[in-house]
């Protein structure tokens, strides 16, 4: 390959690489948030799926129903704001055991079994709401 074509694979590797590490600041959804500890690390809750959801933003994941959702925090809804939570699917096959975290809203599942009923009310931050 010539100079010039490296080059211009250099340049869009580069593009490419810049374009995947930049982070985007969302709007808030809520002030204060539930969860089981003070990192929300562990699982509060199990859910049950609806039905379909699409995810309007970066912020939230997809649903289809019947899915199991682990849900780990639970956001406080200032007045007149939706009710969302936050949680992680999983794929049905093996090679999927990477789980997919997110929002998603309270209207769309059926919580069906509680791990933690201690939990802990805390402030978001502004980390709880980039996009990657």
């Amino acid at each position: 390959m010539d100079k010039l074509g490296c080059l211009i694979v250099f340049s869009v590797s580069f593009g490419l690489l810049h374009q995947a590490a930049r982070a985007v600041r969302m709007e808030k959804l809520a002030d204060r948030k539930i969860c089981a500890d003070k990192y929300c690390s562990y699982v509060i809750s199990a859910a049950e799926a609806l039905e379909d959801y699409i995810a309007s933003d970066c912020r939230f994941i997809n649903l289809k129903k019947g899915q199991i959702i682990y849900v780990y925090s639970k956001l406080k809804p200032v007045e007149g704001a939706g009710v969302f939570w936050y949680g992680s699917v999983y794929g049905d096959h093996y090679v999927d055991q990477m789980g997919i975290i997110g929002y998603f809203a309270r209207n769309h599942v059926n919580e069906t079994q509680i791990f933690e009923k201690k939990t802990i009310e805390m402030p978001t931050t502004d980390m709880d709401f980039f996009c990657a």
